[in-house]
């Protein structure tokens, strides 16, 4: 455990050292570069504890520039407006300086292996870490350079990559970790209430609103705000969107007045923005606006072996939450996992995993792909040795019996003119974002209607 302190009292300083070397706990004390220069500066410690210094009137500069090692401050008077004022500057935590040396040693011992814990276990535990996929671990990294801003993110990946979870990663590890993150999916907001739940109304704004509402922009104030699905966002709210990039404002509907707010925007899509905004069905000025800083994250098909790992990942992780015992994969899926497409991507395995380890009773498992999954003779109704059927049967009219894809398109084909995205989900039984989805797999274009 290493922590740098920053300490113009020689003495104090020392007094401290002595303390800490009893606790396993190495310090460094050098001076650290001046305000000028301490953008460059990467102290190689668990935590930098700032004393008495020049620098303690720059605490919110030195947080963000040694990031990702916290910052904790030692404050000479201990009040409640001092430790707030030091809280929103950045600090990880305060600690009375006028404490018994000893007393303070041990907050920094105890500091440092909550640091540790959080970076060694707990990151571990809550997501798949790749240890072998080059193109994740260049990923990873984008993540890590990415969080250090403030910049607008726009991630981009087919549908069950992991983009929220991207998104999540970049607020977690940024400067902003110890505040909201306001996750709004755009696909799944009707077009008549986007714009009411992004920026909130007064009362009396349109019939039915009869109280103040706090749109979920202004919830996000001093956080994060992801965009899931931005893709899908309706042209009137796209115009609202860019005035609060532009201006950093936001008015509710039915207000004359527009109110400052402090977000990091997050957006993401598994659609081609660029195409869109070409054919005017997205802002091009709000593409440009929020394609800053992109993440783009690999389906799984092109992670090589490492499929097979995040399979026995996901395994360890659903059979203890299942409360099931975990089993090896038999040899005839681990060949399935390493060679299959996967469409439907980390969010597939993950299911498919799930599957095998309820329905599984040998003592290895076996996997079984969803209809939509199977491969595409089986899919088309061509006969395979399983399903080829005998000669006294009598052959099934291909036209006929239809598979739950043929349905699906078939149905939107015929009822898209009619009906809007909100009814045929509910014709087909199945969410505005599912329904997006499929569209995109099967190649069925929103068509949306010109307006006279």
């Amino acid at each position: 455990m290493r922590v740098h302190f920053i300490e113009n009292e020689s003495d104090f300083r020392d007094a401290l050292c002595q303390h800490l070397i009893g606790l396993g706990v190495q310090l460094d004390s050098a001076d650290p570069p001046g305000i000028a220069d301490i953008s460059s500066w990467r102290p190689d410690a668990d935590v930098v504890v700032l004393g008495q210094h020049p620098l303690a009137s720059h605490l919110a500069q030195l947080s963000r520039c040694v990031w990702p090692a916290p910052v904790a401050v030692l404050l000479p008077i201990y009040d409640t407006r001092q430790i707030m004022q030091a809280a929103k500057a950045g600090a990880i935590d305060v600690f009375d300086r006028t404490a018994p040396p000893a007393d303070i040693a041990a907050w920094l011992h105890d500091l440092c292996q909550q640091q540790s814990q959080l970076a060694s276990g707990d990151r571990a535990q809550s997501h798949y870490v790749s240890e072998s996929c080059s193109a994740m671990q260049a990923l990873q990294d984008q993540i890590e350079r990415v969080a250090r801003t403030d910049s607008t993110v726009l991630i981009v990946g087919e549908t069950g990559t992991g983009k929220e979870l991207a998104a999540r990663e970049v607020h977690r590890i940024g400067a902003r970790a110890d505040r909201p993150v306001i996750t709004v999916n755009c696909a799944a907001i009707p077009d008549t209430l986007i714009e009411s739940e992004l920026f909130g109304y007064e009362k009396g704004a349109f019939t039915g609103a009869t109280s103040n509402r706090v749109g979920l922009i202004e919830a996000a104030d001093g956080g994060t705000l992801f965009l899931d699905e931005i893709g899908e966002l309706p042209l009137a709210a796209q115009a609202r969107l860019l005035r609060f990039m532009q201006e950093g404002e936001i008015r509710r509907i039915g207000s004359v007045t527009s109110k400052k707010v402090d977000v990091r925007l997050i957006c993401a899509t598994h659609r081609d923005l660029g195409a869109l905004a070409s054919r005017n069905e997205f802002r091009q000025d709000l593409f440009y606006r929020i394609d800053v800083l992109r993440l783009d994250i690999p389906p799984l098909r092109e992670r090589g072996d490492d499929v097979l790992a995040m399979a026995n990942w996901f395994i360890q992780q659903q059979a203890h939450k299942l409360g099931t015992p975990a089993k090896p994969l038999s040899k005839t899926s681990q060949t399935l996992v390493t060679q299959h497409h996967w469409p439907g991507n980390v969010r597939e395995l993950q299911n498919v995993i799930e599957r095998a380890l309820v329905m599984s009773t040998g003592p290895a498992l076996q996997l079984s792909l969803s209809a939509a999954a199977a491969p595409p003779a089986i899919r088309k109704g061509h006969p395979t040795e399983a399903t080829q059927p005998s000669a006294s049967a009598g052959a099934p009219d291909s036209e006929e019996e239809l598979s739950l894809e043929d349905y699906f398109q078939r149905f939107v084909l015929e009822h898209q003119d009619a009906m809007n995205e909100t009814e045929l989900a509910q014709k087909l039984g199945i969410s505005r974002k599912c329904l997006w989805e499929r569209r995109q797999r099967f190649g069925l274009p929103r068509q949306k209607q010109k307006r006279a």
